[in-house]
């Protein structure tokens, strides 16, 4: 599948989730060990849940109204 070429410099790296995974890295090393494998659960979690809430969690990555037009182009083109 070919796709729009508004999308390819953002198909190539995956940025937003290797920040996530950075940050989340970042403050399991600040505390170190951990006293069981809940606890380091709930502070991933609770990362996570800041990250969906603020504004840089809603922003969106990629504009798949493009894409789904591509792919109503493509059908239409299959069928006739």
């Amino acid at each position: 599948m070919a796709y729009p070429r508004e999308h390819w410099i953002r198909i190539r790296t995956n940025n937003p989730l290797e920040r996530i995974m950075r940050e989340i890295r970042r403050r399991t090393r600040v505390v170190g060990a951990f006293p069981d494998g809940n606890s380091a659960l709930m502070l991933v979690a609770a990362r996570l849940r800041h990250v969906a809430g603020t504004k840089w969690g809603t922003r969106k990555y990629l504009d798949m109204e493009r894409l789904i037009e591509q792919n109503r182009e493509e059908i239409t083109e299959a069928v006739e």
